[in-house]
């Protein structure tokens, strides 16, 4: 009967696991099919995307599970390990965790370093004139995408064998690395050692990408839904543009007309008149067809849905803008009481990556978590939520910076602009982003959560040699759990997560690491509080000069022509009116066809 009743917690918990990815997937297409321009699309490249940041999600979200099972273990009232959660069991739910979080990271190394460079090749190795003439086939494209996809091969096997060859740098550094808990992470074979030298590489490059992106995201994403009613909506921009447009032209027809008839010709004022209302209709009518687009033609039905969405509930941005406003502040504070913590008061230091301990004073956010986790699956929906804001920062962040060399822009991520290269170049971007958040929560927005969640033990004498102390009667005596404690009790009911041993083992073994890991979440914490304090004096305004730009830009590439000829029926098929083109849509445009 006991052993059911762990069965049926444990496996409720798998559940919700289940449940989560199926969500994730959803939110993967949906940032896939908006971000992405609808005049370069690539099934290759849109199944690539949408395979890596739903499997880089379901790996973030696996530390919740991780922590909901280990507590699951132990009664936090009482101090002692439940019933049914024998040693063999506890062993299996561990050995669990770690074949899901190892073939969730192999998968994402797999994806990262082979799958999305070859997709990244294979789409520039594509040439339309090649295909058409027959000169390039298949195969070919694929060797010569496979061709450069092997460097980066070449580069993760000299990354292992680094790993594997150089001696641990945390061995023997420390006078509290006698403790059991050190003792175990300290304690791992030449292949995990290698293993944790990659992570803890890959962590680190992470890392500098997470401060610049997601700290400027994370400040930037409340306020832009904050300040995100814009001074005029798309359909009264396309009146507005389309009423101008008329009068434009109603001055032209007056001025052919006033000089009709005329036999010396058009007078050099009408006719410097005449040039410039030609100019400007010609920039009315690409604005117009940049607010069409804007609406919604000629994109996909999942950015159409997702635009009527929005516009359906843009009266609660503002409330919503302000509770993760909120929010940012209050996981802003956190992390800075944490970094303060850590910084003076880390058992050892510099030698471990700066692990704590304990938390010694109140942290809002890690209170929050442990006092949810009691009722679960409250605590498992707000850190799923934590993590789709962390993530949602740093797509914003990644949108608003761009993909740069230095202070270069190489790449632009705009909704529905966004390019095949840029759009995988995003995805690696926000793999290495992802295993910075996951260092980051664990280790700093919630600790103590994040490594024993709700654990805690008996300081209480037992009865007789063997049997778990009791503190039913002595609730003062019921203590958290904690890494430097060296209580026989402690040790037999405080369980690890899976994702907190790995992670410190990483800044242990390495602390080079774990110091550069930590020093730069402050770093972190200045990028978003410069952005934040910038971003509240900024009004938006609308630009009609970035239309003109965008717009000409999709002209000179002969976009608009083409998706105007092959979408122009779609707007009107929703709206049931008939759209005027003014005479324009009939190019010959290039898409993706062929792509793959």
């Amino acid at each position: 009967m006991l052993a059911s009743a762990g069965l049926l917690q444990t496996s409720l918990i798998w559940v919700a696991y289940a449940i989560a990815v199926a969500l994730v997937l959803l939110v993967a297409i949906i940032t896939t099919f908006t971000w992405q321009s609808p005049h370069e699309r690539s099934v290759t490249v849109s199944i690539v995307a949408i395979v890596s940041l739903t499997s880089l999600l379901a790996t973030v979200f696996l530390l919740p599970v991780d922590i909901a099972l280990v507590s699951s273990t132990a009664s936090a009232h009482l101090g002692a390990k439940k019933d049914w959660a024998t040693p063999e069991r506890i062993d299996g739910i561990l050995l669990t965790l770690k074949v899901v979080y190892y073939t969730l990271y192999s998968f994402d190394a797999l994806l990262c370093l082979i799958v999305i460079p070859f997709a990244y090749f294979w789409y520039e190795e594509y040439d339309e004139v090649e295909e058409e003439e027959g000169t390039s086939g298949a195969g070919a494209r694929f060797w010569k995408a496979a061709k450069y996809t092997l460097g980066f091969v070449f580069l993760v096997l000299i990354l292992f064998l680094l790993g594997f060859f150089v001696p641990a740098a945390g061995s023997g550094n420390g006078k509290h690395l006698d403790l059991d808990y050190f003792k175990r992470l300290l304690a791992a074979n030449k292949g995990e050692k290698a293993l944790t030298f990659g992570v803890g590489l890959l962590i680190t490059l992470g890392t500098f990408l997470y401060t610049l992106y997601t700290g400027a995201g994370l400040a930037l994403l409340p306020v832009s839904l904050i300040k995100s009613a814009p001074s005029i909506s798309a359909p009264q921009l396309s009146a507005t543009i389309a009423t101008d447009l008329e009068h434009n032209r109603e001055l032209q027809r007056q001025i052919e007309m006033r000089n009709a008839g005329r036999l010396d010709g058009m007078s050099q004022k009408d006719r410097r008149e005449l040039d410039a209302l030609l100019r400007e209709e010609r920039t009315l009518v690409r604005r117009e067809r940049l607010a069409a687009e804007t609406r919604g033609d000629g994109r996909s039905g999942v950015f159409r849905a997702w635009t009527k969405i929005q516009a359906v509930f843009r009266p609660l941005k503002l409330l919503g803008g302000i509770l993760l406003l909120l929010l940012s502040i209050l996981v802003w504070a956190s992390m800075l009481i944490t970094g303060i913590d850590k910084a003076a008061n880390s058992i050892c230091k510099e030698h471990c990556g700066y692990i704590l301990g304990h938390i010694n004073v109140f942290q809002p956010v890690n209170w929050i978590f442990v006092q949810s986790a009691k009722a679960f699956p409250v605590d498992y929906i707000l850190m799923a939520l934590l993590v789709l804001f962390f993530f949602g920062s740093s797509i914003t962040g990644i949108a608003t910076i761009g993909i740069r060399f230095l202070w270069v822009r190489v790449f632009q991520i705009k909704k529905g602009r966004t390019s095949p290269q840029a759009l995988l170049i995003a995805t690696v971007m926000l793999a290495l982003i992802i295993l910075a958040i996951n260092y980051a929560i664990a280790m700093i927005v919630a600790p103590q959560y994040a490594i024993y969640g709700t654990q805690t033990f008996c300081v209480n004498a037992p009865r007789h040699p063997g049997e778990q102390p009791d503190c039913r009667e002595h609730r003062d005596m019921v203590m958290p759990c904690s890494e430097v404690f060296s209580e026989p009790a402690a040790k037999d009911v405080c369980t690890p997560t899976v994702m907190s041993t790995f992670l410190n083992r990483v800044t242990i073994n390495w602390p080079v690491f774990g110091a550069i890991d930590f020093w730069a979440q402050f770093a972190f914490l200045g990028v978003f509080m410069v952005v934040f304090v910038t971003s509240l004096f900024r009004t938006p305004r609308l630009n009609l000069n970035e239309l003109d730009e965008e717009a000409e830009v999709d002209e000179e590439e002969g976009l608009l022509a083409s998706t105007g000829r092959r979408f122009g029926a779609t707007w009107g098929d929703i709206t049931g009116r008939t759209k005027n083109r003014n005479g324009y849509g009939t190019g010959g445009g290039e898409g993706s066809n062929g792509r793959g």
